[in-house]
């Protein structure tokens, strides 16, 4: 196959458009759901995109994939390295899980029913076919013959009811009831507990299901869940089995999870490795590899195992480019991710009750002209050029630009402008009171900034404290909380309990394939950490999803709406888009990471002999 290639570019400029008459592609668990991940994660093969940037002046070319065209190993190994300086969760659900890692690791046993073009729409070439109502509110799905679960049993249409039913239980312990979950017909009415069904999904037969929305929209073809769960291995919640915590704590996805995809899970060691074995029974055919193992390699560690042939590929930490286009046996491939790096401000706390974000309008960060001034004061384009090559570039919206259709690219956000950001906090009344280069708030007192960073890889505390001294140099004095970074697993765990000592975080998005921003900045949603809630959010991501946005022009409207919104009231301020690199042994065949193409999936990944 010819070896296809793409210019990369540091720049906003995208020719594809992913969408198609206002359709997007899937949102799931192996292929871009909303996660959060590292500021500097690439993840190899959970997150899809497909872009064609033509910037002229791009000097950096890289391939899609792999050039070695020989045949696979028949009962080969492949080796995955996982690059992280934390383990991985290993909650390994879909239902459940919530960082990118967990995500790695299921990509390899755990599949959706549908399957997604390389624009992102939901086709009839996965496990399953679907059908779409002429009304748009109802879709249903048929699974194929020879789709069973590791364990031999046929994956059934009540499986994927369980899947809602964990969803949207009043129990539910994870952070993935949004939207689509909730537009479900009966869906509210199940979440709330007043009843023990939820109306809008029947399951029709083994193999058939339907599933009724309250609204037609546009993220029927992007958002949909349909990732099934095993309800007979992991025990049946629904009819008082166990309860919520004890499944997610439980073996049975821990340490032994079932899937249908094509490899099954032999062995774990929890945080570190997971050893895989083809799944003879794939309903795609026979996997290229008889193992996969998959470990955990750090992030100084990953280039010199893949020099060494210890692993076969691994996402690289752009602090690590330079290093790694010499290494005579790695192959570089790279794309535009679906993820952006951003400032967070904690406005107020989630409320385990209602089960939505509560803004407080006591917090540190409550004044909007403080935050616009702390993104005029971040030289955000050094960051990319200086220490990540060029791989790094100013962020201006919270629509990223893969998103060709609805990303405002007249939109400048707030460009570096010290002066800017000195006269929006004078207009704050933050003013040096006593001479010592340092604002007080607008009452005169102290005002210090905790700030809540990562630790991970080379370019982690560079980053940080080259933003705290960019917020020096307007008078903001902001410090690492508790002195340090924090782990991955730790950072995230102070977001998720609303931790009243972080004042302002530096986090990353997963974004998903839907460009609906809902799920991490609407009032009921669990990854709004940032905890921002207002009447025009909750209008314009509402009108953003409506029947209404099948129409592209409207949805584009309402989401550039949406983005002038975001920077205006700056619940976040987006940093840098991101280029994810991914390095390769050049034994490596039948490897891809463009979507929609035939080795894009994990079955036909292998090595030559």
């Amino acid at each position: 196959m010819m070896k296809k290639q793409f210019m990369l570019l540091v720049g906003l400029m995208l020719v594809l458009s992913v969408f198609l008459a206002a359709c997007t592609g899937k949102d799931n668990a192996d292929e871009g759901t909303k996660d959060p991940v590292k500021e500097d994660d690439s993840k190899p093969a959970a997150e899809k995109e497909k872009e064609e940037p033509v910037d002229p002046e791009a000097a950096l070319v890289f391939p899609l994939e792999v050039t070695n065209t020989a045949t696979a190993k028949e009962d080969g190994e492949l080796t995955f390295g996982l690059v992280s300086d934390s383990p991985f969760e290993g909650t390994l659900s879909p239902v459940f899980y919530s960082g990118a890692y967990d995500a790695d690791v299921m990509q390899f046993f755990v599949e959706d029913l549908l399957a997604t073009d390389g624009d992102y729409l939901i086709t009839n070439d996965g496990a399953a076919t679907y059908e779409i109502s002429d009304d748009n509110k109802t879709i249903t799905l048929k699974i194929k013959d020879n789709v069973n679960w590791h364990d031999g049993e046929p994956v059934k249409a009540s499986d994927l009811l369980y899947t809602y039913e964990l969803l949207g239980h009043p129990d539910y312990v994870g952070e993935r009831y949004d939207f689509m979950i909730e537009n479900v017909v009966g869906m509210p009415a199940y979440n709330k507990g007043e009843t023990d069904k939820i109306s809008g999904i029947n399951v029709i037969s083994d193999k058939e299901i339907s599933i009724t929305y309250t609204e037609a929209t546009p993220s029927l073809l992007s958002g949909i869940v349909t990732y099934p769960t095993p309800r007979h291995h992991v025990g049946d919640v629904i009819a008082g089995e166990l309860t919520m915590e004890e499944i997610v704590a439980s073996d049975k996805i821990r340490v032994n999870p079932i899937g249908f995809g094509p490899y099954k899970v032999a062995k774990i060691v929890p945080g570190e490795s997971v050893l895989f074995e083809r799944s003879e029974d794939y309903w795609r055919g026979k996997p290229a590899n008889k193992t996969v193992v998959l470990k955990v390699v750090s992030s100084a560690t990953a280039l010199e195992a893949l020099k060494k042939g210890e692993i076969d590929f691994a996402s690289v930490p752009v602090d690590q480019y330079e290093i790694a286009k010499k290494v005579e046996n790695v192959e570089l491939l790279a794309k535009v991710d679906l993820a952006y790096t951003y400032i967070g401000f904690n406005l107020g706390q989630w409320d385990t009750d209602k089960k939505e974000n509560v803004t407080d309008p006591s917090k540190k960060m409550s004044n909007k002209l403080v935050r616009q001034a702390m993104w005029h004061a971040m030289d955000n384009d050094t960051i990319g050029k200086e220490l990540y090559h060029g791989l790094r570039f100013p962020a201006t919206t919270l629509v990223i630009p893969v998103f060709a259709s609805f990303h405002d690219a007249s939109n400048p956000g707030r460009a570096y402008d010290p002066e800017k950001a000195k006269a929006l906090l004078d207009e704050a009344g933050y003013l040096d009171v006593d001479g010592d280069g340092i604002r007080e708030n607008d009452k005169g007192e102290e005002f210090i900034l905790d700030f809540a960073s990562m630790s991970g890889g080379e370019t982690a505390e560079p980053i940080a404290q080259f933003y705290i001294q960019n917020w020096a140099d307007v008078g903001i004095k902001v410090q690492l909380l508790d002195g340090r970074l924090h782990e991955f697993n730790a950072f995230y765990d102070m977001l998720k309990a609303s931790d009243p000592k972080v004042d302002i975080f530096q986090g990353a998005w997963g974004t998903g394939s839907d460009p609906d921003p809902s799920g991490l900045y609407g009032r009921t949603a669990a990854f709004n950490y940032n905890h921002y809630t207002s009447e025009k959010n909750d209008e314009l991501l509402e009108a953003g999803t409506s029947e209404k946005a099948f129409d592209l022009d409207y949805r584009k409207d309402i989401y550039n709406q949406w983005q002038e919104l975001m920077v205006e009231d700056v619940p976040v301020a987006p940093t840098v888009y991101r280029y994810a690199l991914t390095a390769t042994n050049k034994r490596m065949v039948n490897y891809s990471i463009e979507a929609g193409t035939p080795n894009y999936n994990p079955w036909m990944w292998g090595v030559s002999e």
